[in-house]
Formats: C-alpha cells, sequence, structure tokens
C-alpha cells in the first residue's frame, strides 16, 4: 500500500513539475534569445534528476535542478525590469515656447474721460462685456502698471529720408525715457524688405543707438513688417503686447497684402498704434491718402490709435502719450459662454460704469474676434 501511495505520489508531481518546466522553457529561451529546440537538446540531455527512490514502473524524470534554475532566472528578470527605474523623457527642445491653447479671451482696454485724460483705479464691477450681445462673466481682471512686449516698426525706405527720419528717432526717445523699465522691445527696420535688427532686448539705449545705423532707401514693405511684428511680439516674455508703427504708410513691395494683415491684426490680441509721418505734399495726394487710411485702419480694428503729428513738438508729445497710454490699461480676461471653435468672427462690446460723481468714460478695445482656440506661447 505504502508504495502505491508513493507511485501516485511522484506521478502527481511528475505532472505537475513537467507543466512547469515546459511553460518555463519557452520563457527562458525568450529571454536567452535561443531556439526551443536547442533548449530542449540540453534539457534531455544535462539538466535531467533521478529520485534515487523513485518506484519502480515506467520511468519518471523529474527535473528539480533545472527547474529551480529556472525559477531562480526567471524572478530575476522579472524583479530586474520592475526594479529599473524609468528615465523621465527629456524634452526636444527645453528652451522651446509651450503653446497652450485655451477658449479664454483676452482684451486691452483703453478707459478716457470727456477730455482724453486716462482714467485707472476703477475695479471689475465697473465693467460690462457682452460677446455677440450676451453678457459674460470676467474671470480675470488687472489694473497694474505691467510690463509691456513692443515691436518698434521703423520706416527706412526712400519715402522717410531727410528730416522725416530724424523727427522720428528723436521723438522715440521720449517714448523709451516714459515707458516701464521692464518693457521689452524688437526693433524692426524696413524699405524693400522686412529686418529683425534687435531681438528681445530691454536696453532703449541699444535701440537707439541702432536706429542712427540705418540709411533711409529703396521701397516700402510695410505689410511684412506689420507681419513680423505680430510674430515676435506675441513670443514676447509679457502678456501684454503693442505694436508702434512709425511711416507714412505707404506699402510698394510686400508680400503680403492688406486682407491678409488685417485678418491677422483682429486674429491677435496686439494693441497697435501708428504715427503717421506725413508731409504736406502727401497729405493731398493719393499714395499719402492710402497710407493714412491703412494706419487708420489698423489701429482701431486692435484697439489702438493712430496720431499724424503737425509739428516736432507734436511728435514728442504723442510718443509720450502712448507710452503714458500703455501703463494706464487694464487686462481683462473672459470665456465665452457658448464658445464654438467654428472660425466665425464674434462681435465684443465692452461697457464701462463711472464711479458716482465721475462725468461719462470711453473706453477703447478690439472689437471682436475669431472663434479659433486662443494659443498662448510661455
Amino acid at each position: 500500500m505504502q508504495n502505491v501511495a508513493n507511485t501516485q505520489k511522484f506521478s502527481r508531481l511528475a505532472q505537475t513539475t513537467k507543466v512547469l518546466a515546459e511553460t518555463s522553457k519557452k520563457y527562458l529561451a525568450e529571454v536567452l534569445g535561443v531556439s526551443l529546440e536547442y533548449l530542449q537538446f540540453l534539457w534531455e540531455n544535462f539538466m535531467v534528476v533521478n529520485p534515487p527512490d523513485f518506484p519502480d514502473g515506467p520511468r519518471h524524470r523529474v527535473r528539480f535542478f533545472w527547474l529551480f534554475f529556472l525559477c531562480v532566472l526567471c524572478a530575476s528578470f522579472v524583479f530586474s525590469q520592475q526594479s529599473k527605474p524609468t528615465p523621465t523623457p527629456e524634452p526636444d527642445n527645453p528652451d522651446a515656447p509651450v503653446k497652450v491653447k485655451t477658449d479664454l479671451v483676452t482684451l486691452t482696454l483703453t478707459v478716457t474721460d470727456l477730455y482724453g485724460r486716462y482714467v485707472s483705479g476703477l475695479t471689475k464691477k465697473a465693467f460690462s462685456v457682452f460677446d455677440n450681445n450676451e453678457e459674460q462673466d470676467i474671470t480675470f481682471f488687472s489694473d497694474s502698471d505691467a510690463p509691456v512686449s513692443v515691436g518698434i516698426l521703423f520706416d527706412v525706405s526712400g519715402s522717410m529720408s531727410g528730416e522725416k527720419i530724424q523727427k522720428a528717432r528723436k521723438a522715440l526717445e521720449r517714448f523709451i525715457a516714459t515707458s516701464h523699465p521692464s518693457d521689452e522691445y524688437f526693433l524692426i527696420a524696413f524699405n524693400s524688405r522686412a529686418q529683425l535688427l534687435m531681438d528681445r532686448t530691454r536696453d532703449g539705449s541699444a535701440v537707439l543707438q541702432k536706429l542712427t545705423l540705418v540709411q533711409p532707401g529703396q521701397n516700402t514693405a510695410l505689410y511684412d513688417a506689420v507681419y513680423l511684428g505680430i510674430d515676435k511680439v506675441t513670443r514676447g516674455a509679457h502678456q501684454k503686447r503693442a505694436l508702434i508703427i512709425i511711416s507714412d504708410g505707404q506699402d510698394n513691395a510686400s508680400r503680403y497684402n492688406f486682407g491678409e494683415v488685417r485678418r491677422l491684426m483682429k486674429e491677435s490680441d496686439v494693441v497697435t498704434y501708428a504715427v503717421g509721418i506725413i508731409s504736406d505734399s502727401d497729405a493731398g495726394s493719393m499714395i499719402g491718402m492710402q497710407g493714412q487710411a491703412f494706419l487708420d485702419e489698423l489701429s482701431s480694428v486692435s484697439g489702438g490709435k493712430a496720431f499724424y503729428p503737425q509739428s516736432d513738438v507734436e511728435m514728442d508729445e504723442i510718443f509720450e502719450r502712448i507710452a503714458l497710454e500703455l501703463r494706464h490699461q487694464y487686462s481683462i480676461g473672459y470665456t465665452p459662454k457658448d464658445f464654438q471653435p467654428d472660425g466665425k468672427w464674434r462681435k465684443v462690446k465692452v461697457k464701462v460704469k463711472p464711479p458716482r460723481g465721475l462725468p461719462r468714460l470711453s473706453v477703447r478695445n478690439r472689437d471682436g474676434y475669431y472663434a479659433i482656440p486662443n494659443t498662448n506661447i510661455r
């Protein structure tokens, strides 16, 4: 009876061992990179252990050492795979700007009184925003004197030769002296092509020094300069962005056309100011009037303003006024309640309620946007 019990016991053990061994062989073959046939040859000729007390009958071969070896090897392999730390993937370019798509609509507001003076100190409750005639909840509000990423577009074409360019250089000194000390400048000069002379600098003196080395001549690629300027300031370090165009508004050498530039301006939250350097001969000519119309349109759709100084003193005052305006603006943001990214134009209207005792106030901002996800570059 004892022999029969032992026979059954070892039979069950052999069967279980055989199943485990077959599974382990396949796994080990994959780990070691050898064929299953070669592993079987090793199995049959070198790793067979017969227990000395095995009962008579059919020969059962139990591979204890081989099974133990397989288990240890497999356990070690699995443990090493699990314990091996996964390295953090490195970005392709750590210095590349990060683009974040959002439905947040941002507006830059300029508030003035009846005399054109800038009004500061208003709270969020003083403003109401209507998107496609539906009032919105303002989720972001700021009235701080924040620095600005400013693109300076300076016309150095032949039409700006003589006293025009000298006066404009001098007036620009007034602007830089009045601006926020942390403002960031992009200097773009343009004649037959737009050229980035300085990229991301806070050194206003260096900007002025660079302009003294430029000699006017050739044609005017004003539209290309505006396109390049928007691209640069939207990649700037500051949330507030502005362009200052110093030109007579004439264009005769651009690859982009007026419609393309106008649409890009309407898509961008970049406030544009134009200082038209127009001589007496230009004022009454067809080319002069076309240039003025272009500057008026670009500045108005962005919430900015165009100026046409008639004297050196007035030009200095205008540049100082632009710098002060940038430092007295409000920034607000909201997420449209019924936003659909269909690319359609959505009209925006902002109303301001003056505090008790103050006269009527005026607010200036861009008048709408295209319904596409806004891309913030950080």
